[in-house]
Parts: structure tokens; sequence; C-alpha cells
């Protein structure tokens, strides 16, 4: 078993963040679940403290004030007690044996510094589902979600954490970023070999809007398309630039750029 610390942002999310917590605990390689209650205004604090109760793996992290899912990832990730890190969203669950397979994979590809889990989307509409195209556009999605990542601390670090800039509050992109970032600097592998995530659809999930997109059933919005590609540039540059300075700095040579 190899100990993994799990962050789970969480904000108005009592109606599921039951079921992400048993997810958790069911992961024998679930050593701390971090749940950052993002100023939550409903009664999913509560319910986290008292899943801490039953279980000391559970541990609770307030923010002051909503500030954002990357924001609570982050905050999260500085009090993880463990090297590996894994990030679920409060309406998502892992599936059986996920993180096993996640630290049996590093184990084994001792040069990977995180892997992703392939994710089962649930319950979203017939006209995505349906389309021929889907299963595609899937599996890139899965290779961006939170909930699919599993990356070691220091990589994490090296990248500079979830960006947190205010325009991906309003039109999301802060994990696509991450995951351009991530797979421009250290590679950013999929075990797509089984289902073992799960994403549960609800009205106004930010995946359905990729998937309309995706699928040409809906046309974006120039402007929110050209903030999107400026801030995540902006944050691989700088991503790139700290582990270039870190690299200097033990005498390591520079990453080949693609």
């Amino acid at each position: 078993m190899t100990p993994v610390s799990i962050i789970i942002p969480c904000y108005n999310s009592a109606a599921t963040l039951a079921r992400a917590l048993t997810s958790c605990l069911t992961q024998p390689d679930a050593a701390q679940i971090l749940v950052v209650d993002d100023g939550s205004t409903d009664a999913s604090a509560e319910m986290a403290d008292y899943c801490a109760t039953l279980d000391p793996r559970v541990n609770v992290l307030r923010m002051p004030v909503n500030g954002g899912a990357a924001r609570a990832r982050n905050w999260g990730a500085l009090h993880a007690a463990h090297d590996l890190l894994a990030f679920l969203d409060a309406d998502d669950e892992y599936l059986p044996d996920a993180l096993g397979a996640a630290t049996a994979f590093l184990a084994r590809h001792p040069a990977a510094l995180s892997v992703r889990l392939d994710v089962d989307y649930a319950g979203f509409p017939a006209d995505l589902t349906a389309h021929p195209d889907f299963a595609a556009h899937a599996a890139t999605l899965s290779n961006t979600v939170p909930s699919s990542l599993i990356i070691y601390r220091a990589a994490y670090a090296a990248l500079g954490g979830f960006p947190m800039d205010p325009a991906f509050r309003r039109i999301g992109g802060e994990d696509g970023a991450f995951s351009w970032a991530l797979r421009e600097t250290f590679g950013n592998p999929r075990l797509d070999d089984v289902k073992r995530v799960r994403m549960h659809y609800h009205p106004g999930i930010h995946a359905e809007r990729y998937f309309r997109i995706a699928l040409g059933l809906q046309q974006p919005d120039a402007d929110d398309v050209a903030e999107a590609f400026h801030y995540s540039g902006r944050f691989l540059h700088s991503a790139r630039t700290g582990i270039a300075q870190l690299r200097a700095a033990f005498g390591l040579p520079p990453v080949p750029q693609p």
C-alpha cells in the first residue's frame, strides 16, 4: 500500500459529499482525506465533521470565504501529509481499487510523476453520450479533470498548483491549464483499460459545456476562448520558467521543448 492524501474541494455539496467520502474510505491507499470546505452555506461542513468522527483519516479544513475550487485544492495540498496527492471533486466518486491501480502504475514507472484515471461520465444527456464522437472527447476530458489525477506533491508544487486567475472561476478551464502544463513538462499518462473514477452529471456542469462545444452542438464564446488560452498560456510559461530555474539551481540540463 502506498499512502495517498486525497483533497476534496467542497462548496455546497451536502447532497453528494457522503458518496464521495465513502468512495475514498474504501480505497486501501487513502491514508489522508482532506475535505476543504470552501465557504459552504449548506450542511457540507457539518457532514464532513461527522465523517471525521467516524474515521481518523478524514480531516476538515475551512476556507473563510468561497474562493473557488482551485484555491481550495491548493490549500488542501499545503496540508497534505503524504508525497502522493489525489484530487476528487465532491460530486464525483472513485471506483474500486482506483488508487491502488494508480500507485501500482507509478511503482512500475519510477520516472512518471503523475498518472490519470479513466472517467465514467454517468447520467449525461443522451444527445451527448449517443454521439459517435463522444468516446473520443470523453477520453480527452479524462486527461484534464482533477478527479482523474494522482500526482507527486513535488511535481504539483513545481508547476505552482492549480491556477487561480479570476477568469477561470467565470469560464472554467483551470484544470485544462494545469493539464497542459503537466503534459508539456512532466507528461500526462492515463490508465485507459478500466473506468476508475465516476463523474456524475448535474445541470450546469462544466463538462457538459465542453462536450457540447467539442461535438459541435454549441458555439463557444470567442472572447471566453481567447481569455482561456491567454491565461492558460501564461500559466504554462510560468510553470516552465519555474522548473527551468529549479533545474539550473541544481546544475541540471534544461528540459527539451516540444
